[in-house]
């Protein structure tokens, strides 16, 4: 025979302490799993399915990867049946609040030496973009940190970086060095022909107002490609 729970009662039917916001209550916000957490923003599911089922099958159809459910948008998350465009609102909310909270949590790195710091300073700004971006990170001769800043934006395919605004912000900071990065929201973790060209071109330009590029990071999900980690600068 079927529990009560897998026969698609309502929440409210459900003992106290296995209803989601009861249970936080009860036993504090670690204690519900993923789904009941998201139960809670949607409020109600419907008269086939409860809210905690509702958000069971929206994780499952990512494989229960918050990362991928934080990209989506408010029509992809409307396509579930339950889900309609407020609610879909308040998980994207939901989850952005997640995000920035981890770049607020997350201390600032003084100085770069390693693809590594370059990854954890710069990858709050990355995470979940749908579309490119081109940023920059001045930094003195000591290595530290003078500014970060937004070149351009584009759509998924690509943006385009103007060498001559890279060098004017870096001149207009008396930076000693510059560590070029932008995204791939296609997935593809390989420099395009197009990133190499750029890539050349900004580090031929830097020797001649003897600027150093220490590095092109291309940012992915949670990973990285590095030129200088391979020697292509």
């Amino acid at each position: 025979m079927k529990s009560t729970y897998e026969q698609n009662l309502p929440i409210t039917t459900w003992a106290e302490e296995d209803r989601p916001r009861e249970k936080l209550l009860a036993q504090g916000r670690r204690s519900l799993s993923d789904a009941e957490l998201i139960a809670i923003l949607i409020g109600s599911g419907s008269r086939s399915e409860s809210a905690v089922d509702l958000s069971k099958r929206i994780l499952n159809s990512y494989q229960n990867n918050l990362n991928t459910l934080g990209k989506l948008s408010v029509q992809e998350l409307s396509k579930f049946k339950g889900i309609g465009e407020a609610k879909a609102i308040s998980i994207i909310a939901a989850l952005e609040l997640g995000r920035r909270r981890k770049e607020v949590d997350t201390p600032e790195l003084k100085c770069v030496f390693s693809s590594s710091d370059i990854f954890h300073v710069l990858e709050p700004y990355f995470a979940d973009l749908l579309h490119e971006e081109f940023w920059i990170i001045l930094l003195n001769k000591r290595n530290a940190i003078i500014n970060k800043i937004l070149i351009s934006k584009g759509g998924l395919a690509g943006t385009v970086a103007d060498p001559k605004i890279i060098f004017k912000a870096a001149l207009e900071h008396n930076a000693a060095s510059i560590i070029l990065a932008h995204n791939h929201p296609s997935g593809n973790l390989k420099p395009s022909p197009a990133d190499i060209k750029l890539t050349k071109k900004i580090v031929e330009a830097g020797r001649m107002l003897d600027i150093s590029i220490l590095d092109h990071v291309i940012f992915c999900d949670k990973k990285y490609y590095s030129f200088a980690d391979v020697g292509e600068l």
